[in-house]
């Protein structure tokens, strides 16, 4: 399994060559710093939600799913069900 950080980026990147766009040229549609794209697609920053919603907004895509493709929510142990109830 892929970490959510790792599926996010390579969603990132695939929209953006769909639309044949720079990181710098993305960076300015969305009104973000270019290290602020380079650092999702590397995998180095986890995307805050305002974030998510301005790129999918700037690569024109229909629903932030988009971006999110991929992510899974991982099954959960029953050490884990026993703290969340």
């Amino acid at each position: 399994m892929h970490p959510p950080r790792e599926h996010f980026a390579q969603n990132l990147r695939r929209h953006r060559r769909r639309l044949g766009l720079s990181q710098e040229r993305l960076a300015e549609i969305c009104d973000l710093h270019r290290t602020e794209i380079s650092l999702l697609e590397r995998r180095k920053r986890s995307p805050r939600l305002e974030t998510i919603v301005t790129l999918a907004a700037g690569l024109k895509l229909s629903s932030v799913c988009e971006l999110l493709d991929g992510i899974v929510v991982p099954e959960q142990t029953p050490e884990r069900r026993a703290r969340v109830s």
